[in-house]
């Protein structure tokens, strides 16, 4: 089969371009070029602002509820073609296709959380602040924003930016990552026919001069970015010195505490799904079992065999649980880790390293590993794997637990399991932690409410999505008014008394 072409997508059109070169995009399954993604210019990403920048005024004066009646077109059209995205996301990205499909629902939940912008724009009023004065607020959106997104979720974490931002009057330029970039043309299609006027809603490829750009140029007004901690570390300081209001999302190394009394079944299940789902490449993966007293050896037994039993395969085979990694680098990496992690000390019970699928022998594929006796000095311990690695920990009692997990520079997600209702109201009182499940092992919220961790995992003041999104993507203005009545009472020079 001939590789495709993936282009960009400028003021509502498919465009090659005035950049020279261009990247592969490869099948993680296979190892095989499959395509080949046009690499933008500057010039690309100045010609995408300046059109976001003509339809902003024009987009920002509709109602919400007209904007709000594209947000549902956009969503019958997404719910239809669900399984042609999903599709896309195996062959790029290499996940299982019920996982795909499970990224494509969630990021539609985006989509129906946006329709209700009429709602979740409003404001407030008071009449008669002062005599003959009423005052509102109003929310109002900042013109063209960008966002940033990475290879894990190609078509999630872009709806959980775009379809807001947009609802809430703004236009958007999306840079989406190199190696699975061909959602978002499915994306951006879907919008055009949903009846978005072109400009409000582009897509530029490119690699980091691409970012540099978006951070440095003027027009934008703020950025969005999911990533790792040292990308997310420089979105945020690069972007707040051009003055643009910044959300970034950086790494993870999130924790499940195993008490003793928890039903070890029910935590078996979790951290099989937790640690191993999408080959463990989630910002929420479970990396980390912290297993307290007696929990160690019940959960060690109870996952060696059923962790060597993963169905490790390509992802659209029946009984694939999980697929390969994103590339051949990423596969390297991630198996340097886990002999490092045994090198320092941490006993392998099942090693993952040097896993084949046959017929897909070329394949990215990591086995699914289990290390235990993993300390807080180990390498595979401080650094985010971001592949099928979990680390056992053991402590002795829920302090310690809680030391370990606060001690970690990442905050982005925890859980525990427990049947004690007292242990896990304290813990998620005094977790420094963003997002805690318990007896859930990813704590993912929906969309109404908001995503966002804490520490070296979040860069900025605004979680991202719902209502914090709404609040990102809009500016509060605060206005009063007074009618005359009557003569003036002239001037006044001492501060304003109001009431």
């Amino acid at each position: 089969m001939q590789p495709y072409v993936v282009t960009h997508w400028i003021n509502g059109q498919a465009t090659a371009g005035h950049g020279d070169s261009s990247a592969e995009i490869r099948n993680p399954a296979t190892g095989a070029v499959q395509g080949h993604l046009r690499l933008g210019s500057v010039d690309d990403l100045n010609t995408a602002v300046a059109a976001a920048s003509a339809a902003f005024p024009a987009w920002s004066a509709l109602p919400p509820l007209a904007r709000a009646r594209v947000m549902f077109r956009f969503l019958d059209l997404a719910q239809s073609h669900r399984d042609e995205i999903a599709r896309l996301i195996v062959a790029e990205h290499g996940k299982t296709f019920p996982d795909a499909v499970g990224e494509v629902v969630r990021g539609i939940e985006m989509i129906e959380f946006a329709t209700g912008i009429p709602n979740l724009l409003k404001g407030e009023f008071t009449e008669q602040i002062a005599r003959g004065i009423d005052a509102w607020s109003v929310r109002q959106p900042l013109g063209v924003v960008a966002g940033i997104t990475p290879f894990n979720f190609p078509a999630m974490v872009p709806m959980w930016m775009f379809p807001l931002a947009i609802a809430c009057g703004n236009t958007f330029v999306l840079k989406p990552s190199e190696r699975d970039p061909s959602p978002s043309l499915v994306m951006a299609r879907l919008l055009k026919e949903a009846g978005l006027p072109d400009g409000v809603f582009n897509v530029v490829h490119g690699d980091r001069t691409i970012v540099d750009a978006i951070l440095a140029h003027p027009q934008i007004q703020a950025v969005s970015f999911v990533g790792s901690t040292p990308v997310a570390e420089h979105i945020y300081t690069t972007g707040c010195a051009h003055g643009k209001r910044v959300q970034a999302l950086g790494g993870a190394k999130n924790h499940m505490v195993v008490m003793p009394d928890a039903d070890m079944s029910a935590a078996c299940d979790a951290l099989l799904g937790a640690a191993y789902g999408s080959a463990g490449e989630r910002c929420m993966a479970i990396s980390v079992a912290v297993a307290v007293g007696s929990a160690g050896d019940a959960l060690i037994e109870r996952l060696a065999p059923r962790v060597r039993a993963l169905k490790i395969g390509e992802g659209h085979q029946q009984d694939a649980e999980m697929g390969p990694v994103i590339t051949a680098a990423a596969k390297a990496r991630i198996e340097h880790l886990i002999g490092q992690g045994i090198a320092e000390g941490a006993q392998p019970i099942v090693d993952g390293r040097g896993y084949r699928v046959a017929g897909f022998e070329d394949g990215y594929f990591v086995g699914a590993t289990l290390l235990d006796g993993v300390t807080a000095e180990m390498t595979v311990y401080r650094e985010e794997i971001f592949g099928p690695v979990l680390c056992v920990m053991r402590v002795p009692d829920i302090g310690a637990a809680l030391a370990l997990v606060n001690g970690h520079e990442y905050g982005n997600g925890v859980a525990i399991f427990t049947r004690d209702g007292g242990t896990a109201r304290e813990f998620a009182r005094a977790v420094q932690i963003g997002m805690v499940g318990i007896n859930v092992p990813l704590p993912v919220p929906m969309a109404f409410n908001s995503f966002g961790g804490w520490k070296r995992s979040l860069f900025g003041d605004h979680h991202i999505y719902g209502p914090e999104g709404v609040r990102f993507y809009t500016r509060h203005k605060a206005i009063m008014q007074r009618w005359p009545e009557g003569e003036s009472r002239g001037a006044e020079f001492s501060f304003p008394r109001l009431g």
